[in-house]
């Protein structure tokens, strides 16, 4: 099976015999749904082949489509006048390259429909090619924008500059309102929704469908069509693991299923990551083989976030999630939500807000990563050797050598990153454990109170407690006190009780006792 990885054109994914998911009745449905929409989604999700195909439809190559399910749909086959606008080509650090790059695509369709330009602005020379090109056609005009967003997010850090790309595009956009009786259909795809940015004042007939549960699907693999599509390939994979095709299903599903876009939605796994894993038959993060955006990190540090609530304790409106900002004032639950490393889990009736949390472990586990060097200070070549080394200490059960070197991972905490000290410590441990594979319960509800952190291994049960300017008998003494223990007493393992006292001073650990 040949799988288009970094192939976005539908037509040659079709010809060229590559593996496709057919969700052609979808599209069809969204160029019948309205007539201007938008659509957010994380990187690696398919927008760029959906907006492929859609352009493939709506110039009527009717051939591309047969036997694809919008064959049984469609009988007309119209064919309109497309302009296609990819902002992702391009670089957008200075504030020139993006009219740049604008006014290189109208040039294009200029010359291509042999339009004579109006260089009165921006947006008016749109304008004017959307009208020109319907007049000459006598057809209405389809416009496809993908990643709208991708001069702004280059331009997060900079207030100013990201304030004139707002300026420009959304002059730029406003030329879709006034040519509305010329357009067809028009749509919009990009990682973030900038709301509170007001790129698409002027479109108020603008409809976002990225929590629409009819579309929650349009990108994406769901768990039906792993099963159509891809059962061969999981076959395969069992064989080669000398598993069952129900446990690589299982991996399969804890690694990349998991995100979910709407409130009755569909579970959705990774395209990107999902096809190069049958591709080189292994698990690995590949989603974050690019990194993790430098202002996603800023957001979580500016806001003295507690990173151990982004497990699954996270909660935010639909409107919310719907506004980002800055790398310095904006909202780092919706930025984190809209880039793909949180998801909508449930929906709390009663306050009218969602849950969100991790959508897999490969989300997790690359999250979590990206995140230690900033907030231990640790460079990425000491960081496997390191976690080994704890990985190999907590499971012998070996607490002084695993404390030791807790002592020294926590000595590289940025002095100015440790305005909140406690918070520091406690979102390091949280990244540290998360790595270790151990899972750990923070803040752990019991009967007698919360436990600070509850590390559980194959042999033995770690009961954590943290104290800041006090001492580590204090610590110890509190897990007595409140009998935390008694929540394990049935369970065969080794309790292990570790009392730790931070100290403001020394910034570090300065003592811990075991029991």
């Amino acid at each position: 099976m040949r799988y288009p990885i970094g192939i976005q054109t539908f037509s040659r994914i079709i010809r060229e015999g590559y593996v496709y998911v057919d969700k052609t009745d979808q599209v069809w449905q969204l160029a019948h749904y309205a007539n201007y929409v938008f659509l957010s989604r994380p990187r690696r999700f398919g927008k760029s082949l959906l907006l492929s195909t859609l352009q493939s439809y709506f110039e009527g190559r009717k051939e591309l489509f047969a036997g694809l399910k919008i064959a049984k749909q469609e009988a007309q086959w119209m064919s309109y006048p497309v302009l296609h606008i990819d902002l992702n080509v391009g670089e957008y650090a200075m504030g020139e390259k993006l009219s740049a790059r604008l006014n290189a695509a109208m040039a294009a369709f200029e010359k291509q429909y042999q339009i004579e330009p109006d260089m009165s602005s921006i947006g008016g020379r749109f304008e004017n090619v959307i009208k020109m090109i319907s007049r000459s056609t006598g057809k209405q005009v389809v416009i496809l924008v993908d990643e709208y967003d991708k001069p702004l997010l280059e331009a997060i850090e900079n207030a100013e500059l990201q304030e004139q790309y707002r300026i420009i595009l959304q002059s730029f956009y406003a030329a879709l309102k006034s040519c509305d009786p010329f357009i067809r259909f028009a749509m919009l795809t990009g990682v973030t929704k900038f709301g509170k940015l007001s790129v698409f004042s002027g479109l108020n007939n603008l409809k976002d469908i990225s929590m629409n549960d009819e579309f929650s699907a349009i990108c994406g693999v769901t768990d039906g069509e792993l099963s159509h599509y891809f059962s061969d390939d999981m076959e395969r994979l069992a064989r080669q693991s000398g598993t069952s095709r129900e446990t690589v299903h299982a991996e399969i599903k804890r690694c990349y299923d998991g995100y979910r876009f709407s409130r009755h939605g569909q579970g959705i796994y990774n395209p990107f990551s999902l096809l190069n894993n049958f591709a080189d038959g292994e698990f690995r993060n590949y989603w974050f083989e690019t990194g993790t955006p430098t202002y996603l990190i800023r957001l979580l540090q500016h806001d003295d976030y507690e990173l151990s609530r982004l497990q699954g304790s996270v909660m935010s409106t639909a409107d919310r999630l719907g506004n980002i900002g800055t790398a310095y004032s904006g909202n780092a639950i919706a930025a984190l939500y809209q880039t793909g490393y949180l998801t909508l889990k449930d929906y709390d009736e009663d306050v009218r807000m969602y849950r969100l949390g991790f959508p897999n472990q490969e989300v997790e586990t690359g999250f979590v990563n990206s995140l230690l060097p900033y907030y231990a200070g640790i460079s990425d070549a000491k960081i496997d050797s390191l976690l080994f080394d704890l990985r190999r200490a907590v499971d012998a059960g070996d607490v002084e050598t695993f404390m030791q070197l807790l002592k020294a991972v926590l000595a590289g905490i940025p002095y100015e990153s440790a305005k909140n000290i406690e918070l520091n410590y406690r979102n390091l441990l949280f990244l540290v454990f998360t790595l270790l594979g151990c899972h750990p319960q923070m803040e752990r509800p019991v009967s007698s109170g919360r436990i600070d952190i509850v590390l559980e291994r194959p042999s033995f049960v770690y009961i954590f407690e943290f104290k800041l300017n006090k001492s580590a008998a204090v610590a110890l003494s509190q897990i007595d006190q409140k009998h935390y223990a008694d929540a394990y007493a049935r369970d065969s393992r080794q309790i292990l009780k570790v009392g730790v006292n931070f100290s403001d001073d020394m910034k570090n650990i300065s003592d811990w006792t075991i029991e």
